[in-house]
């Protein structure tokens, strides 16, 4: 059996669609059917059910993957470890959230770089066109907010973060405690607020899980960078929702006080992304390993 049937056999039954797998392949989408039809044709038997939006594998394309994935992979793996030790250096293409990459991912990276590893980074607040683009064979690995659907990437939890409700001294001290204790979430409907989008994603996030109720305040500034939002949030251009990695030492310094004190704060889970079967690729595993053992301490 030809492996190159084989490696685009899998592809699909990973990819779910003939089109995503000619992109992630090099392949124009009739190359795929073909190769696919003349794999059916030789085994006898038919691997896909066509639907409307792409293709669901048959019981025998089920366990055809199944026996046949683990040694592809290995395939993939010998072929990656030799070209590794010839080049010396490989490239990471990585992506996720910037504020995330920039203040944990990349800290925890370096040892790699300077053992020959080289970073290309796309920085992309959103997690929807954070898993397109991996999906589409853009990326290498990715640091996601949400958790894909699907058999085409694997999902590893990675952290939570815990959300903060945060303003600048002079706001927190206006607001006061006694004040904010008896009418909680009614005192800040009347503060302006800084956020990442109009759409008031970690504010609504907040407000749903302690105050049980959907924010009423339209965003004064939108910043679509956290840390953006951290130093208008500072300076007293309003409250703001941020992470608790990334407003740590604001805290900690005075230029940031904490509003609230919930007894189950809001969480976030980051999910570490690859597309299935490319751990495989020595670079790969090793940045993702090396990452999920930093993120213990995170």
């Amino acid at each position: 059996m030809d492996l190159a049937l084989l490696r685009t056999f899998l592809t699909v039954h990973r990819a779910g669609s003939f089109t995503r797998a000619a992109a992630l392949l090099g392949l124009s989408q009739p190359a795929v059917t073909s190769q696919i039809r003349t794999l059916e044709r030789q085994l006898g038997r038919p691997l896909f059910v066509r639907r409307a939006r792409g293709v669901i594998p048959t019981t025998i394309g089920d366990e055809l993957a199944h026996r046949a994935a683990p040694h592809l992979d290995a395939l993939v793996e010998i072929a990656e470890a030799g070209l590794d030790e010839e080049s010396g250096v490989r490239t990471l293409h990585l992506a996720g959230p910037p504020e995330f990459l920039s203040a944990r991912v990349l800290p925890a990276l370096t040892p790699l770089v300077a053992q020959g590893l080289a970073l290309r980074l796309s920085l992309l607040p959103n997690a929807g066109e954070t898993l397109d683009g991996l999906a589409a064979g853009h990326h290498d690995l990715a640091v996601a907010t949400a958790r894909p659907r699907g058999g085409l990437l694997t999902a590893t939890p990675l952290c939570d973060e815990e959300h903060v409700l945060v303003a600048g001294p002079r706001m927190a001290a206006r607001i006061g405690p006694d004040l904010l204790r008896r009418k909680s979430g009614l005192v800040l409907e009347q503060l302006p607020v800084v956020e990442v989008h109009e759409s008031l994603p970690f504010v609504s996030r907040y407000w749903a899980t302690v105050f049980e109720a959907k924010p009423a305040a339209a965003a004064t500034v939108i910043a679509p960078d956290l840390r953006a939002v951290l130093e208008c949030a500072a300076s007293g251009a309003g409250l703001a929702v941020l992470p608790r990695y990334l407003c740590e030492e604001a805290l900690e310094r005075g230029r940031l006080v904490a509003l609230t004190d919930p007894p189950m704060p809001p969480l976030r889970t980051y999910f570490l992304v690859v597309r299935t079967g490319t751990l495989a690729l020595p670079h790969i595993a090793r940045a993702h390993e090396w990452l999920l053992r930093a993120a213990v301490d995170w």
